[in-house]
Order: structure tokens, then C-alpha cells, then sequence
């Protein structure tokens, strides 16, 4: 089953009306609106305000490095070439260091060496929306020209290291493609990766059964070759969008 829909409310030009989103969206706004997307627990008064009503869809109010306010995206409305939500002041990548699933130290600065990097913040218990971006992405990439395919790297950045170690992501990650890379780490650098990149990560919640979810908003975040977040696309975004994108996103360089 899909988490509960959280309803964003859009201040337009003329007055407010409601759009539906599941886990950041999986409707997006009309292209003639310029918009922030995402949680701030202390409001975005006069762009959005979002009322979260389930797991994997969550905020914060702490500042970020080119982020102030935390996990908001500031979206340009049109012209931009892609069809999902291009980053009016694109963020840089976080000098950040993680472990891959061979065990490596992997750099989000020094190892994104491709044409496009797509980012991707989940967890490998998630009991639905992250299996369903991996699979859209999975899907993408088989679409996509085999020389794009080629200059783009997808990855899989872990919201709970205390249960994804490199095997268990590597496991998961094989369902999907065995090309795609995840990382893990110290929950206080995976955090230092996901703000500056407008990913909120709550934290955990309890389940009845003893085990929990884990908290966070799902956009895919595109990354060029400049170590430069140019796009993002929420969670239910057409596969067809993702591969114009990709593409042109990769062809950008």
C-alpha cells in the first residue's frame, strides 16, 4: 500500500489551491508556478506549507550550507529543458565521505566523476515508496541510450546504517541493477550529505511489531558533472520524464 498522500498548499499569484503529492509528490504543480518544495517545521510562509501525514515524508527547521532552512527546493517553473523540477541555485555536492558496498571510502566530491549522478536517500526496509523509486530508476536507465547509460551513475544513499551494512545494500541493490552504487556511514555524515541537498531525514518511528521506519523525504536528486545538483524529481514522477531527463542532464555534462 502507498503511505497516506500529504497535501501541499501553493500560494499562486491570485489565491491558493491544493495540490496532492505522496512522499514529496507524486502529482507535480503546473509548470507556471514557481515554488518551493519541500518541510520546513517553521513554515514557508507565502510559498508553501505541507502537512505531513506519514513516514518518508518528514522535515526540519536546522539551516544547511546553501540550504538555509533545511530539505527546501527552489524549482524553477519553465524553460529549464527538463521535465522535472530544475533547481533555480543549484546545490553542491557536500564534501562528504561515506563507505561504498565493497567497503571503499567513497567521496561525494572526489568519486561522482560522471556526466550525471542521480541521488537517491532510502533505506532498505522501507516498506514501499523506495522500492518503487529504485525500480522506476532501474527502469530508466534501461531505457536511456546505451552511451548515456554509460555517463550516468545512480546512487543509493541509506537513511538507516544501523541495519543497511555494505552487504545488505549491495544485496538490495542487485534486485534492481547490479550497477547501481550505495553508500552508508555514520548516521551524523549521512546527515551532513542529505541537508545541504534538501533531504530531510525525521529519524525513527516505532512500529507495533518492535522493529521502525525510518523518516525521510524521497526526491531523486540529478548531478552533473560540476558536482552541481541541477534537478529533482519526486517520488511517482513518469518513467518517460525520467529519461528525457536523464538524458539531458548527461548530455549538459
Amino acid at each position: 500500500m502507498r503511505p497516506t498522500p500529504t497535501w501541499a498548499c501553493v500560494r499562486w499569484r491570485r489565491s491558493p489551491r491544493i495540490w496532492p503529492v505522496a512522499c514529496a509528490g507524486n502529482s507535480r504543480p503546473p509548470r507556471r508556478v514557481r515554488t518551493v518544495v519541500g518541510v520546513r517545521s517553521s513554515g514557508v510562509l507565502g510559498l508553501l506549507c505541507v502537512l505531513v501525514l506519514s513516514v518518508g515524508c518528514s522535515g526540519t527547521d536546522e539551516d544547511a550550507p546553501g540550504n538555509p532552512g533545511g530539505a527546501v527546493h527552489e524549482m524553477q517553473s519553465d524553460d529549464d529543458g527538463f521535465r522535472g523540477a530544475g533547481l533555480t541555485d543549484p546545490y553542491q555536492l557536500p564534501d562528504v565521505a561515506l563507505t561504498d558496498t565493497s567497503g571503499s571510502s567513497y567521496s561525494l566530491v572526489d568519486d561522482t566523476t560522471a556526466s550525471a549522478t542521480l541521488i537517491f536517500f532510502g533505506y532498505t526496509n522501507c516498506p514501499d515508496v523506495c522500492t518503487l523509486v529504485m525500480a522506476d530508476l532501474a527502469s530508466a536507465m534501461t531505457r536511456v541510450d546505451p552511451d548515456v547509460a554509460e555517463s550516468v551513475d545512480v546512487l543509493f544513499i541509506t537513511t538507516d546504517p544501523a541495519r543497511d551494512d555494505e552487504a545488505t545494500i549491495r544485496e538490495y541493490l542487485d534486485r534492481f541493477d547490479p550497477a547501481f552504487e550505495g553508500l552508508t556511514g555514520p548516521m551524523p555524515e549521512i546527515m551532513r550529505a542529505a541537508k545541504p541537498l534538501g533531504v530531510a531525514i525525521e529519524g525513527k518511528r516505532r512500529l507495533p511489531s518492535g522493529g521502525y521506519e525510518v523518516g525521510h523525504s524521497t526526491p531523486v536528486i540529478g548531478v552533473d558533472a560540476s558536482d552541481k545538483a541541477r534537478v529533482v524529481w519526486t517520488e511517482g514522477t513518469p518513467v518517460d520524464d525520467l529519461v528525457a531527463d536523464i538524458s539531458t542532464l548527461a548530455k549538459r555534462g
